[in-house]
């Protein structure tokens, strides 16, 4: 919410996913916690959801005004006053809670770790949705993969998907 010239400032930008990603992942989380009566935990989750977002230099209205509505039962008179400053002329308390939406945690990729004689040597990030074929002929046609076999052609290759990609050379 800080600008590298220290001024306040906030951006009308969309979200990018990986944002919504940690919003919604912390909205679920804090649900959770509230509902178990585990207020502890949710200060751990509020922790690791602004580093993630600072990481990402993340000034964007859309996450940050969910993610006070969330602090502020911990947090009352901070958020409050965060409220205010981001233009809100109503109390934060009148402010509806977030709604967790799964649609945000929906993995659409995985970093696969490429093997080669069990060594893992390099990762690629490949859609989920990719068949074990798709999978192997993708991976065998990098370059990395190519540099790797120097021209051998590998005698088996091991395609776990969700999990691996070995070649056995």
């Amino acid at each position: 919410m800080y600008h590298p010239k220290g001024a306040f400032g906030v951006s009308e930008e969309a979200p990018t996913q990986d944002e919504l990603k940690i919003l919604h992942k912390t909205i679920k989380k804090v649900q959770e916690d509230i509902e178990h009566f585990s207020f502890n935990t949710s200060v751990s989750t509020f922790m690791i959801a602004v580093n993630e977002l600072a990481a990402q230099k993340c000034c964007k209205k859309a996450i940050l005004e969910p993610l006070l509505v969330l602090i502020s039962p911990y947090a009352p008179h901070i958020a409050e006053e965060l409220w205010s400053q981001l233009g809100h002329t109503s109390s934060i308390a009148t402010a509806s809670f977030p709604v967790f939406e799964s649609k945000h945690l929906v993995e659409s990729s995985k970093v696969y770790p490429i093997s080669f004689n069990g060594k893992m040597r390099f990762t690629l990030e490949l859609p989920l949705d990719l068949s074990k074929e798709a999978l192997e002929k993708t991976v065998l046609a990098h370059e990395k993969t190519r540099a790797q076999l120097q021209g051998k052609t590998p005698k088996k290759v091991i395609v776990v998907p969700g999990k691996i990609v070995n070649i056995v050379g």
